[in-house]
């Protein structure tokens, strides 16, 4: 397939091009420092500067729509929330004005979400039917999916992924963790009662290409099949670090550090990957101390 990818310099991106272009695809990444990505990314690898000059997506077979500003690298104020949203509802929204356009437009459009669409649900456990907590990661995580849902027509079928926390090398949440574990200085947060759905990098990017290959579409819980407590988590990384995990960050000091973007840490949802198992997917990664040992090895 030919295959045009936003957010290709991203975490999931830098794992996902590898795969495709192993598997015969071509690989088009939309990039605003077309310079800065050919350093990134494989040189087989075609770029293309912005949209903007584009009328169509006839040469494409394919499109996964990965673009959006990290919802966790600065303290939410009305201006940042605005940056977030924009940051995925336009690039979103013009893909889907693209294949609207093409006389052959791609047969998939796989889109960014995430978990998040659900808003803090406690210990509900959260299947793609769960109705969602109306709060600001549902607001933007909605209306970024009502976007791409546009695409959708007897040619183009789409695709939502509803991603949990991504275990991955050299980035995402790991990124930030493992200086602090290594340091011994990891523990739990908050009370360390609230879920965290994971999934292993591999297991993220089988599943994009399960989608890619199968007649399927609607939203996709993309996490494992057993989501873990903050606490099991903080208990796993160290005991695969060797290190100890007896300091517990205080709900308090979250709240001062991070505002209300807070909650993405001091919440969660107990999500599973439902839709995605009864397709007939095969996840390689369940116990969540495996996945860790495999990811920080």
């Amino acid at each position: 397939m030919r295959v045009l990818i936003t957010g290709g310099t991203g975490l999931i991106g830098r794992h996902l091009i590898p795969r495709l272009l192993e598997l015969g695809h071509s690989v088009t990444v939309v990039t605003r420092n077309p310079h800065k990505a050919q350093g990134q990314l494989d040189a087989r690898v075609t770029l293309w500067k912005g949209l903007h000059d584009r009328t169509d997506l006839n040469d494409i077979d394919a499109v996964i729509n990965l673009a959006g500003e990290p919802i966790a690298d600065k303290r939410w104020n009305e201006t940042q929330k605005q940056r977030l949203c924009n940051s995925r509802w336009t690039i979103t929204q013009k893909l889907v004005d693209l294949i609207k356009a093409s006389d052959t437009p791609p047969a998939v459009l796989i889109s960014g979400s995430a978990t998040g669409y659900y808003g803090d649900l406690g210990e509900v456990v959260v299947t793609e039917e769960e109705p969602p907590h109306n709060e600001f990661t549902h607001k933007l995580c909605a209306r970024w999916e009502q976007i791409a849902c546009g695409a959708q027509s007897e040619a183009t079928r789409v695709c939502l992924l509803r991603t949990g926390v991504v275990l991955a090398p050299k980035g995402g949440i790991l990124g930030k963790l493992l200086p602090v574990f290594r340091a011994g200085l990891g523990g739990p947060i908050g009370n360390g009662r609230q879920y965290m759905a994971w999934i292993h990098i591999d297991d993220m990017v089988n599943g994009i290409l399960w989608l890619l290959d199968n007649d399927l579409r609607g939203p996709f819980n993309m996490v494992s099949p057993y989501p873990v407590h903050n606490e099991q988590f903080a208990h796993s990384l160290g005991h695969v670090l060797h290190r100890p995990t007896i300091l517990r960050t205080p709900a308090t000091a979250i709240r001062l550090l991070m505002g209300e973007a807070a909650v993405l840490v001091l919440g969660g949802q107990r999500a599973l990957p439902k839709r995605l198992e009864e397709s007939g997917f095969g996840f390689r990664w369940f116990e969540l101390e495996d996945a860790l040992a495999d990811v920080v090895r």
